[in-house]
């Protein structure tokens, strides 16, 4: 598949925003967060992220969202010294639960499978 150069400035802004929220020491920002996938418009004026919060607890995966989007702007400032764009977007962040919602489908699944066997 051939990449276009959307999809190449997508992929470094996912890479580069990893290694911002990585080295940002705010306690209430989970370690185990991931962003999963940046959409940038063509105008690289906004940028959509999805971030997944591998955590039980939904309060500590909405407080993870919550506090990527207020420091906003610190990210912000963070990418420009780290990425060469002509424009640095504005981010918004945005709870990605596909990796939850997968663990979930495998353990019904593991269940069924339990449950079916046990009945032969």
């Amino acid at each position: 598949m051939a990449f276009t150069r959307f999809d190449r400035i997508n992929e470094e802004i996912r890479r580069v925003l990893s290694e911002v929220i990585r080295d940002m020491k705010d306690p209430r920002i989970s370690p185990l967060t991931t962003v999963m996938r940046a959409e940038a418009t063509n105008d690289l004026k906004q940028c959509r992220v999805l971030i997944s919060v591998y955590d039980k607890d939904d309060e500590v995966r909405r407080e993870t969202v919550d506090q990527l989007n207020r420091a906003e702007g610190f990210i912000a400032r963070e990418m420009g010294r780290r990425i060469d764009l002509r424009h640095i977007p504005t981010f918004e962040f945005r709870l990605d639960d596909s990796i939850e919602y997968s663990v979930h489908i495998a353990e019904i699944i593991d269940r069924l499978g339990r449950e079916r066997n046990g009945n032969n």
